[in-house]
């Protein structure tokens, strides 16, 4: 005699395989820690503005001149539309500003020689990276 197939145990096992699937993806995903170069935020400002542009500003430091893995760094930071996004580097073993401020000038004139790259998203969503932009 065959046996009847419980269609509802089938449901609920697919459901549930597809509920781990969905959380496996979500959690799996690359980020910063994955990059190479011992990354590290040094500084951060944030403005308190949350209904009109986002402003984020960040100095981080790490261990190479990983071009690529700047670039992709900066695409790993947060991004609001119509806000801007704006990273600068500087290796770990050269001073780095421990405040980073908003404005046209955002760190000091004393880091501006250490500064290897800049990394900007601006309200448009466009990227820009420039290396050596004091120079």
């Amino acid at each position: 005699m065959p046996r009847k197939i419980n269609y509802s145990l089938l449901f609920l096992l697919l459901v549930i395989g597809a509920v781990v699937l969905i959380m496996w993806s979500s959690l799996s995903q690359p980020g910063v820690k994955d990059l190479e170069g011992s990354f590290r935020e040094e500084a951060l400002y944030r403005n308190e503005n949350n209904t009109g542009p986002i402003v984020r500003l960040y100095a981080v430091s790490l261990n190479d001149t990983l071009w690529q893995q700047m670039k992709q760094y900066g695409d790993f930071m947060p991004y609001t539309k119509y806000g801007t996004t704006k990273v600068y580097f500087f290796l770990n073993n050269a001073p780095v500003p421990e405040e980073i401020t908003p404005g046209a000038e955002n760190i000091g004139d004393q880091y501006k020689p250490y500064c290897l790259a800049v990394y900007e998203k601006n309200n448009m969503g466009q990227v820009s990276f420039i290396r050596y932009p004091f120079r």
